[in-house]
């Protein structure tokens, strides 16, 4: 099973454990492999770290960060590492300002289910969120506390 991601930009600390418990319950309990994550905002830098983690407890996972736009030259003095990143086919053509909503439409075809953290109805998150449900994606909020506790309890 292959899962992604969509957040708000901004994200409470108090959201990793519900964020760790969503990928644990997907990779113990319904064969999750593959995770495919942007690189955009708080929630995005949250999930790769409890990925990094995951993939300590769980060696057979891969997760990938995918990148909007294609890194420019590099200073000798970069020491990113773009090992673990996926540049999808046909975005090196997107025009800058449509280069998130070209990578969010490749995340939502190259997966099965949907981690997201959505509070408010406008914004980005909110709108890839709603896109997935109707590609009748597997949807799981956990910014909604009654989802995030349903089913077991994880702990590393």
């Amino acid at each position: 099973m292959k899962c992604t991601f969509f957040g708000h930009r901004t994200v409470p600390q108090e959201v990793e454990p519900r964020l760790r418990k969503a990928i644990v319950n997907l990779i113990e309990h319904h064969n999750a492999d593959t995770f495919y994550v942007g690189n955009q905002g708080g929630f995005d830098h949250m999930v790769q770290k409890v990925l990094k983690e995951a993939k300590e407890m769980y060696p057979h996972i891969a997760y990938y960060k995918v990148l909007a736009y294609m890194p420019g030259v590099r200073d000798v003095l970069d020491t990113t590492d773009y090992s673990d990143t996926v540049y999808p086919e046909g975005l090196e053509n997107a025009p800058r300002k449509f280069a998130i909503s070209k990578r969010n439409r490749w995340l939502i075809e190259h997966c099965d289910t949907v981690i997201a953290y959505v509070k408010y109805s406008t914004g980005g998150a909110a709108q890839f969120k709603e896109l997935a449900e109707k590609k009748q994606k597997w949807i799981i909020n956990i910014a909604i506390e009654r989802e995030a506790h349903h089913g077991h309890h994880f702990q590393w």
